[in-house]
């Protein structure tokens, strides 16, 4: 019995020492990949010359303002119309009196900001209570 274990062990590892070169993992008798002779180098071509010629005085150029609109129109396809509902709300909030930019102006220091009185203040401050009994105190 110790005789037979002794060759399935020898055999085993002769098995797996022959394995490596098989399967090409770096025996002996494995090749190695060359990645030079997968493909040819492609030959370098010179485009060809389209001969644009600069814009002429006098006609119309294109903006960079009206790129940027020709660009969204392509991508979306124009604004989206809104309901009668939508253009009423912004109507009333006074939508088209809007300052551009006014997000990027909202935190500076330049920015004018009105004092509202203590009464604003004692209305943020008030502590949270249930609905039914809400009251404010005023000095």
């Amino acid at each position: 019995m110790r005789k037979f274990l002794t060759l399935l062990a020898l055999s085993t590892a002769a098995l797996a020492t022959s394995g490596c070169a098989l399967f090409g993992g770096g025996g002996s008798g494995g090749t190695k990949l060359d990645e030079f002779r997968v493909a040819r180098n492609a030959p370098l071509v010179i485009p060809p010359d389209y001969s644009l010629t600069p814009p002429k005085p006098g006609t119309a150029s294109l903006t960079a303002e009206g790129a940027q609109q020709q660009a969204v129109q392509a991508l979306f396809g124009g604004p989206a119309p809104r309901p009668m509902s939508e253009n009423n709300i912004l109507e009333k909030a006074g939508a088209d009196r809007v300052a551009l930019g006014a997000r990027s102006v909202a935190g500076s220091p330049d920015t004018a900001v009105v004092d509202k009185g203590p009464f604003t203040q004692t209305i943020l401050t008030a502590q949270a209570a249930d609905g039914q009994q809400a009251s404010v105190q005023t000095p």
